[in-house]
């Protein structure tokens, strides 16, 4: 059950064009926008490049009953194809910001103008946590272990904000309108690592809900899933202290491989550690003798101006001295 693309890319314009469809259409609390959003998904990598709103409406108590206007979306994809022939219809967009019921019957219907198979972009419009508020979804049929029917159902597939050249001169104005200037460069480092922190603690939070719902016999067991997680589990490097069973002479390499590979990570980052350390005092130590030499300058600019001044009162002193002897003398 594997996609036909690895990942997919989203250009900053289309999150700035699902914003502005929200906040303009004024979506009520509790409903979403839909979009169509257009690409190019020759390669092994979905791109995002384009977006524009349509015509939603769904009621609240039947996730069954929706409407969207077929005719909207042909026109508009004609006339961007008019614009732009290499942007083709690859999905659509809702502000979620989760899945719902509706999400497989939408799918189904914009897979008929998708040469490929139909992405579903979910833009988080008023995301209160960190990391991207971006998820992207395609629709693949499911096959049960016991044996049952098989079911359509969504992959998620890995998702990141890429701008194109055009792109990059105007995020790179809005970053420095946001960014606070005041902060140096290592307190916007140290921001970003606790922003990545937080993301990565929630995560966490993610994978514990979902195993404990498995747990609990919420959800069905996916060997997919599990089998990533002990990808993930069996990069992690042992560091903790050993147990009693690992203290035997028979896993006495094992305990000195922990030990080794523990002494490696902590000599490897008190090292970085001091390095950032005296990256600091010297950056300091140049900037206080930087002062010092710009106090000095302008004290020795200071004097000379001093010194021209007076030098230019004693010379203004000494012609109307002249003047005054050479007016005595001629009376």
């Amino acid at each position: 059950m594997s996609a036909a693309h690895e990942r997919v890319t989203v250009a900053p314009l289309v999150l700035l064009s699902v914003l502005d469809h929200y906040q303009r259409t004024n979506t009520p609390e509790g409903k979403r926008c839909v979009g169509v959003i257009l690409g190019d998904a020759t390669g092994s990598t979905l791109r995002v490049t384009n977006s524009f709103a349509l015509p939603f409406e769904e009621d609240e108590k039947n996730p069954d009953v929706w409407f969207l206007d077929h005719n909207y979306i042909e026109n508009m994809n004609e006339m961007c194809k008019k614009i732009n022939a290499k942007e083709k219809l690859v999905g659509w967009y809702h502000s979620g910001p989760k899945l719902k019921a509706s999400d497989l019957k939408i799918n189904e219907l914009f897979k008929k103008y998708c040469a490929t198979e139909s992405l579903l972009l979910i833009v988080d419009v008023k995301q209160e946590g960190v990391g991207l508020p971006t998820d992207a979804y395609v629709a693949k049929e499911q096959v049960k272990d016991d044996g049952t029917s098989t079911e359509k159902t969504f992959i998620h597939l890995p998702c990141s904000v890429e701008a194109e050249e055009a792109e990059e001169i105007g995020v790179e104005h809005l970053l420095r309108d946001v960014r606070d200037q005041a902060a140096g460069g290592l307190s916007i480092r140290l921001t970003n690592q606790l922003k990545s922190l937080k993301g990565l603690q929630r995560k966490l939070g993610d994978v514990v809900a979902y195993l404990d719902k498995v747990i609990n016999g919420k959800l069905p067991v996916n060997h997919i899933i599990l089998g990533k997680l002990q990808d993930v589990f069996n990069l992690l490097p042992n560091l903790g202290s050993p147990n009693e069973d690992e203290m035997s002479a028979k896993n006495a390499d094992v305990i000195k491989t922990s030990n080794n590979l523990q002494k490696a990570l902590t000599i490897k980052t008190n090292d970085e550690l001091m390095i950032i350390y005296i990256s600091n005092m010297v950056r300091s130590i140049i900037a206080f003798d930087d002062l010092i030499e710009n106090k000095i300058q302008n004290k020795k600019i200071q004097e000379k101006r001093a010194k021209e001044y007076e030098t230019e009162v004693s010379e203004e002193d000494k012609f109307v001295n002249k003047d005054d002897e050479t007016a005595v003398a001629a009376t």
